[in-house]
């Protein structure tokens, strides 16, 4: 058999037992046991479908899911081609980040000035594209991929059959992670000041990537989430980035999206705990607001940490160490009625009517 520290708990005498002949591990640090699908179920958070899926791929097995129609395998096959595509995507915009001039000396230098370290930047594998007009586009058709594949992925806008452009161009970009940790979309912050440009563009929506059903960092916090059983909520991709460079990994952000319940199911599966973080101003509190009805109608425990005024979660956490951000959220995160009750005794005054 092969002994070693839990995955689950913090130990320090192991107490996770593995054996190859049984097939079978057991934790008796926290009760849990099972086979090769079990463990995956438990660590990596997959449905029973997707663990077997997870190690039919692995291995080379081939999986014949016998109930599908033939229209059933093309969406299939169109999926995993899409997949595929965002993750030759991926790989191209973390070569410009890190090798291209225009990568270096703009995106990398701006995300080092942001206090990113190479191994955060790394970590959620971001990336840079360059500020031209059809170069990814290029890139993907010569390496095979079909353009109706490419522009069903959203990553280039076919504006008629003799103009095709790149979405995403001069921009810092964000790969959004599924929680099994597949490339289901992008995200791309322009760095330039030119006018009528958005800031922050994502990827339309596609058979693979669904708004309302993705979390920013999902992926990279699962972990943590689980094993602290709790997940704080912010809205930006900076303010998850940022706060894993000060060490707190369990946060994930709805990406500038309302908050959808597909949402919430995916937190919940990894905890019934729940605490928001929003910046200060009234947008934000708004927000905080809505979040907090959405989770208590799923029955999980709801609490909000506003933060000072001018401040969010990114340039809160900026500089600061784990213990110093634990602290104040420990100090400064109220439940939902505390919250709901201080929100609104600020527009009292001295009016007793709207204070009844």
């Amino acid at each position: 058999n092969y002994k070693g520290l839990s995955p689950f708990s913090d130990e320090r005498t192991p107490s996770f037992m593995v054996s190859p002949v049984k097939q079978i591990w057991k934790d008796f640090s926290s009760g849990k046991g099972g086979n090769v699908v079990a463990f995956l179920m438990e660590h990596e958070h997959f449905s029973y479908p997707d663990a077997l899926r997870y190690l039919a791929k692995k291995y080379n097995i081939v999986i014949e899911e016998t109930q599908e129609s033939e229209e059933e395998k093309q969406k299939a096959n169109e999926k995993e081609t899409l997949f595929l595509i965002s993750q030759f995507a991926m790989n191209f915009f973390k070569e410009n980040l890190f090798k291209k001039e225009e990568g270096i000396s703009i995106g990398l230098s701006y995300l080092k000035e942001r206090g990113f370290s190479v191994e955060i930047i790394e970590k959620f594998i971001i990336g840079y594209s360059l500020d031209l007009k059809n170069e990814f586009f290029n890139k993907a058709i010569n390496f095979g991929y079909l353009k109706e594949n490419i522009e069903k992925s959203g990553l280039i806008i076919n504006n008629n059959s003799k103009d095709i452009i790149d979405r995403f161009r001069g921009r810092i970009i964000f790969p959004i992670r599924s929680i099994a940790g597949r490339i289901q979309g992008f995200g791309g912050r322009i760095l330039s000041n030119r006018s009528k440009i958005a800031k922050y563009i994502n990827s339309p929506e596609s058979p693979i990537y669904t708004k309302s059903k993705v979390l920013y960092g999902i992926y990279e916090g699962k972990k943590a989430i689980s094993s602290q059983d709790l997940c704080y909520l912010v809205e930006g991709y900076t303010d998850v980035i940022q706060m894993h460079e000060s060490g707190i990994e369990n946060v994930v952000s709805s990406s500038g999206t309302a908050l959808s319940l597909e949402q919430i199911q995916i937190i919940k599966r990894l905890t019934n705990n729940v605490t928001l973080l929003f910046d200060s101003d009234d947008a934000g509190l708004r927000a905080a607001l809505r979040g907090v009805d959405l989770f208590l109608e799923q029955g999980m425990n709801v609490k909000i940490s506003v933060f000072p005024q001018g401040e969010d979660p990114d340039s809160f956490a900026k500089g600061k160490i784990k213990s110093e951000i634990i602290k104040y959220f420990d100090q400064n995160s109220n439940d939902f009625i505390q919250f709901k009750t201080n929100l609104l005794l600020k527009d009292t005054i001295d009016d007793p009517v709207k204070k009844s």
